[in-house]
């Protein structure tokens, strides 16, 4: 009877310290333990570490905790078991994380539908299941979420229509439900009640019927609107012209048939937007529509109206003469190209390539150096579009405008600083002698006595004059050229106020860049990158844009620089630097193309587009716009394309096409995990949180143009018309 108290003390003992076990272990983790007995095969151990005998669930691995008022622990506001390759169901419970915000499980082998409870979990917006193997309908109670903003579907199994409740989704701003098999009609009626939508993929479903009009609602949409690989039909709405500029369409292996609509956004697609649709024709398919009437012929082509009683002998009699004005004309042409072969044969033989040998001195301030001249000191003034490429004479300094005139002694006794030297020559600010400072690079000596050296300057004179041709108030001004056996110059507009990459380090006494300046200069260098591409005399690819090549004014308007230059020094015969060919549009001669090299010192520029990585690649406008997005990305982080990426502090040479900036890499990384947004903005900028909406937006157009499909990203124009509505 003695030992009895004591029996039944050390009983309740025990009992007490159960029940203080299980009342320690908070609700949520009582929660996340039923998903892990939901949980049938865990080959990693993703989960070992969920005991119940550790009162604190923060501490478990995947989940994440924060403080919340009124409650004194810690409660769950993420769960992320990614890529595990689990197996097991989703159970209703985590419904119960009245706190979670954010739920990662993609990449498992998760089965089962998802469970509607899980809209009890009021605090979720961003919801990350793709790549299991869930079937069932679309979970339309998640609508109910009222903070839900990012719910990727994609890579399952779901099925059925897309309920037209989907509306009630109105603060949704991405949706992707590819790769399911969602089928029948996309609904009408759902997404002009959906306009905070920037991201929307149904692609890869059994989808049909018609392409709903309202689409073109969607005025928050950007990067890819996709609905590939779906069984839809009929024709393309115009509406869809509706959408944003920046917005690229995916519409390819679906059975639309029609002309393609050339209205709004509509008319800046490619070709790739519309492929494997048998039935669509028009621009820019090379398919010509049943009803479109055939190209009008040219002069040449037109026959001449019969005419009543024309014999056959007078038929022979015209014929006859067309064929003598051909001769005729042909026979002219002759004479002329054999009088400028005579005329070059004398002046070579008279004038020479040789006459100079003075020695330049790159030195500091002082007289600039002692270019030697061959002939007289004017300048040749080649304004006016009615006026030969390449007119002036070699030893002849050749202006671009009447509007730009000076001596060539004056310009060789002015004061000169140096303010950069490297692969493509030496750059000097000169203050000439009415007080105007221009830039001149001096590229050194070579390609005149050489064999050829004739040809090369004919086709330096006709490259400089078309790059002079160039004007636009955000690409620096070529104003004139010299060429000697010794010397060759070109002269420039001297831009003041250092360049972009200097302002965002700080350096040369920058003070730190506002927005509204870094928004002036990301719209200045779209501007003159669009000019580039579309509006200027000919098409241009610039290849080399980066914030060096930005030069700035006292205004911090941008001024794009360098343009055509690795093209003019590779015509010198001059030794360039490792970059890729930074040239014209293949409309322009290519006679010159240097030859990429590959090797273990070659550090190619980080802000190169992938595919312009790999040998012999051929320059496109979408290297530009790749890299103009890499810039902009830098602009809106501060940091760098390579961020200190141990794959380039080597100094090897990446393999092309994989190739890929960290910087890209972390921004897209940073936005499919919802990541806030002050941790991904220069910190320099942080407090003007009155540019959050003009912020996301630009990132969606960087974004948008380092697309690693060079045909998915937009054109320079759709892209500097987008940012002009912002900050207005």
């Amino acid at each position: 009877m003695t030992n009895l108290p004591c029996s039944l003390f050390l009983l309740l003992l025990l009992n007490s310290l159960s029940l203080h076990t299980t009342i320690a272990l908070t609700p949520d983790g009582l929660a996340l333990l039923a998903f892990k007995s939901a949980v049938s095969n865990d080959p990693q151990s993703s989960l070992a570490t969920w005991d119940e005998t550790n009162s604190d669930p923060c501490h478990w691995s995947g989940v994440s905790c924060a403080n919340v008022t009124g409650f004194p622990y810690p409660r769950v506001v993420g769960l992320a078991v990614a890529q595990k390759n689990i197996t097991g169901y989703i159970p209703s419970e985590l419904g119960s994380l009245l706190f979670l915000r954010r739920l990662n499980l993609h990449g498992n082998n998760l089965n089962g539908t998802v469970p509607s409870d899980l809209a009890n979990a009021s605090s979720l917006h961003s919801l990350f299941l793709y790549g299991n193997s869930l079937t069932g309908p679309f979970p339309s109670a998640l609508c109910n979420l009222p903070r839900l903003q990012n719910l990727d579907l994609s890579f399952n199994s779901l099925s059925g229509m897309i309920p037209l409740n989907l509306r009630n989704c109105q603060q949704l701003q991405r949706l992707l439900l590819s790769n399911n098999k969602f089928s029948g009609q996309i609904p009408s009626g759902v997404w002009p009640e959906m306009n905070g939508l920037v991201q929307l993929d149904l692609s890869s479903n059994q989808l049909n019927g018609s392409i709903p009009p309202d689409f073109g609602h969607l005025n928050s949409l950007g990067g890819t609107l996709n609905l590939s690989h779906n069984h839809l039909s009929g024709e393309i709405p115009a509406e869809l012209g509706r959408l944003p500029l920046t917005v690229s369409l995916d519409l390819r292996f679906n059975n639309l048939t029609g002309e393609i609509p050339q209205v709004g956004s509509l008319s800046n697609q490619g070709p790739t937007a519309f492929l494997n649709n048998p039935g669509l024709c028009g621009f820019p398919l090379q398919i010509i529509c049943q009803n479109q009437a055939p190209p009008a012929p040219s002069i040449n082509q037109i026959p001449a109206p019969p005419v009543e009683s024309v014999s056959e002998k007078k038929g022979l009699r015209a014929n006859l003469i067309i064929l003598i004005s051909i001769a005729d004309a042909a026979g002219v042409a002759l004479i002329g190209i054999i009088m400028v072969y005579i005329y070059w044969k004398i002046k070579d033989r008279d004038n020479g390539w040789c006459v100079c040998a003075g020695q330049g001195n790159p030195g500091g301030r002082g007289g600039m150096c002692a270019w030697c001249v061959n002939g007289g000191m004017s300048i040749e003034s080649t304004d006016g579009e009615e006026e030969e490429e390449g007119e002036g004479k070699e030893g002849e300094l050749v202006a671009m405008d009447k509007g730009f005139s000076f001596e060539l002694d004056e310009l060789l006794r002015s004061s000169a600083y140096v303010l950069g030297k490297g692969g493509k020559g030496i750059v000097y600010k000169v203050v000439i002698g009415s007080g105007i400072p221009v830039a001149v690079r001096r590229l050194g000596g070579g390609g005149g006595c050489n064999t050829g050296g004739e040809q090369r300057y004919k086709e330096f004179a006709a490259e400089a004059q078309a790059i002079g041709r160039v004007r636009h108030p955000n690409v620096v001004r070529l104003r004139a050229y010299y060429w000697s056996h010794d010397e060759k110059l070109l002269i420039s507009d001297f831009i003041s106020n250092g360049n972009l990459a200097t302002a965002l380090r700080g350096r040369s006494g920058h003070p730190t860049l506002s927005w509204s300046n870094r928004l002036r200069i990301i719209k200045g260098v779209a501007h003159g990158l669009a000019h580039l591409h579309d509006c200027s005399p000919r098409k241009y690819v610039h290849g080399d844009i980066k914030p060096s090549n930005i030069l700035l004014d006292g205004e911090y308007t941008p001024h794009i620089s360098d343009f055509g230059l690795n093209r003019l020094v590779t015509i010198t015969g001059n030794i360039i630097d490792t970059a890729p060919f930074m040239g014209p549009h293949p409309s322009l001669s290519t006679a010159a193309l240097p030859k990429k090299t590959s090797g273990p010192f070659e550090r190619p520029s980080p802000y190169l587009a992938p595919e312009a990585r790999v040998p012999e690649a051929r320059p496109t406008q979408k290297w530009d716009v790749y890299s103009f997005g890499l810039v902009l990305m830098e602009l809106l982080t501060g940091k760098p394309p390579e961020m200190a990426s141990p794959s380039t502090s080597s100094g090897l040479q990446l393999s092309g096409l994989e190739h890929v900036p960290e910087l890209v890499r972390w921004v897209k990384k940073g936005f499919e995990d919802s990541r806030p947004l002050g941790e991904m903005l220069d910190p320099t900028f942080l407090q003007e949180s009155h540019v959050k909406k003009e912020v996301i937006s630009m990132f969606h157009v960087a974004l948008a143009c380092t697309d690693g499909n060079s045909e998915q990203r937009p054109r320079m124009k759709t892209v500097s018309d987008n940012l002009d509505k912002l900050g207005s």
